[in-house]
């Protein structure tokens, strides 16, 4: 929580309003220099004849100061869009306010655990462990994101108590990471998406709160995560960084000469019992959809709504069209089968379908929902309209990731129909499960959720060309900046790349299906 600037207990300490008493930077503050007293004096004097509401303490107001190297310009305007922000979204407040969901504590595999060598609170997270997919879809983006602001909010006030406790200045705090268990699964899109969103939310409005970050157990398929990330956080942050794979952590150089022995966690050969969750994957049935919105109460953070769920009935499936206007763009999709047994397909046409309502029978009206139909009966296929991808049969429970590199301009439809157990054969005996599954089936509504978008030729050939270069940071950097959609970009075609071509993901294991 931000709050006001030194008490009265300390105003012996600041030795007048030009100058800072040596005693109160060395208790509060650390080393500075003349310069860098003047700018902090000069920066919180100009708060506090124009800015209105709350000012921040100094070591708060020191922080935006490092992170623009005591520009005090730059500075002034990072620190008064981030106390907008945080008067806009109530920040202030949310320790008083936010309580984790009870999922949230079962599935996020993150807490604060004692301190470093140095005093700096430690907080561990189980990356690797942690169903991030599972955690956006049953609980939103917002929720994450607040999660994670209250996160920082506790490490502020938990610099505070050390410093009181070890009687020198600490205002940073040291994170603990381990990607035992990291895979592609991790890789999820719209996962990275909001990834790459809490890390500029953060920067933003926390810098120069990270001591260390000390990165245990890193897997192969770690470089391709890192060369998405990397572009959002700061060079300063950057820095503070300390990667080990394998058990390269374990001995001299590595988490001993950070930790103390009896700090170092047992998962990872230490004797301190850590209470970080375990995690696992979060039960599909808890995911939400579009029809089920997050609670009004929410703070509000972000307002994108990045799936789509639809109903699929017998006869009635659910279709959604995408122009293409030039012959080589890459259409990708992800979406989860969350009831019933679907086939999904793509379609390719000339002729722009028309949309139609499917008409639903008596006994399914109050089902078909959003259900919507773009391919007319009348369509010959392979005439009116020709299949660009084989059938996939799609489980309830699976999530199934994928892309297609169009040949054609023109009109693509994917689809997605109710699966029908009963196989196509010439004889007319079918047998007695099959025709039981086929009336379990028939019973009831196949339901899903789906995102999707479309990625033009020459974006796709240029984040191609990056990551085929994904060790060369500077590259990356000339190449991708802080652009946002650049950076989406790497995400598509970082899965395409380590696909080949589809890939599909489902619980607990992850195969490829190469292109024929």
């Amino acid at each position: 929580m931000l709050t006001l600037s030194p008490p009265r207990a300390l105003d012996q300490l600041l030795g007048g309003a030009d100058k800072l008493h040596a005693d109160y930077i060395e208790r509060y503050l650390g080393q500075l220099t003349p310069m860098q007293e003047s700018c902090l004096i000069r920066l919180r004097q100009w708060l506090q004849e124009m800015h209105k509401g709350k000012i921040p303490k100094d070591e708060h107001i020191l922080r935006f100061l490092r992170a623009r190297d005591f520009n005090i310009d730059k500075a002034r305007e990072m620190l008064c869009q981030s106390l907008t922000w945080r008067k806009q979204y109530q920040v202030d407040y949310i320790l008083q306010t936010w309580r984790p969901p009870s999922l949230l504590e079962e599935y996020y595999t993150g807490g604060w655990h004692y301190q470093d060598k140095d005093g700096r609170p430690l907080y561990i997270l189980c990356l690797g462990q942690m169903d991030t997919k599972g955690l956006v879809k049953a609980l939103g983006e917002e929720s994450l994101l607040r999660h994670v602001l209250s996160i920082n909010e506790q490490g502020q006030k938990r610099c505070e108590e050390n410093t009181n406790l070890f009687g020198h200045p600490i205002t940073s705090w040291t994170c603990l990471v381990d990607l035992e268990g990291l895979n592609m699964r991790h890789l999820w899109r719209p996962g990275v998406k909001a990834l790459l969103r809490i890390i500029e939310v953060v920067e933003d409005n926390y810098p120069e709160t990270l001591g260390r970050l000390l990165i245990v157990r890193a897997p192969r398929v770690f470089p391709v995560l890192w060369t998405l990330v990397s572009p959002f956080i700061n060079e300063n942050t950057r820095q503070k960084f300390l990667i080990y794979s394998g058990n390269n952590y374990q001995g001299p150089g590595g988490l001993v000469d950070y930790l103390d022995k009896d700090v170092i966690p047992d998962f990872l050969g230490g004797e301190c019992m850590c209470n970080v969750p375990e995690g696992g994957l979060v039960p599909k049935s808890l995911y939400q959809t579009d029809e089920e919105p997050e609670n009004s109460d929410h703070i509000r953070l972000w307002t994108e709504t990045i799936y789509h769920s639809a109903n699929v009935l017998k006869g009635a499936p659910h279709e959604i069209v995408v122009e293409i206007l030039e012959g080589e763009s890459v259409i990708t999709w992800d979406f989860d089968i969350l009831k019933g047994d679907v086939v999904f397909c793509l379609f390719h046409s000339k002729r722009a379908p028309k949309t139609i309502r499917k008409e639903a029978t008596s006994s399914s009206a109050s089902t078909a929902g959003d259900n919507v139909q773009l391919i007319d009966k009348s369509w010959v296929l392979g005439v009116d309209y020709s299949r660009m991808e084989s059938p996939l049969v799609c489980r309830e429970g699976e999530s199934i990731q994928g892309s297609h590199v169009t040949r054609w301009p023109g009109f693509y439809v994917l689809q997605w129909k109710m699966h029908s157990s009963l196989p196509c054969s010439g004889t007319s005996l079918h047998r007695v499960d099959d025709v039981l599954a086929s009336l379990q089936v028939s019973s009831h509504k196949c339901k899903l959720m789906y995102y999707f978008e479309v990625l033009a030729s020459k974006d796709f050939r240029n984040c191609d060309l990056m990551l085929a270069a994904h060790s060369k940071q500077t590259l990356l950097n000339s190449a991708c900046g802080s652009s946002f959609d650049s950076i989406q970009c790497a995400i598509n075609c970082s899965l395409n790349r380590l696909s080949a071509h589809t890939l599909y993901i489902q619980p607990q294991r992850a195969y490829y299906a190469l292109p024929r």
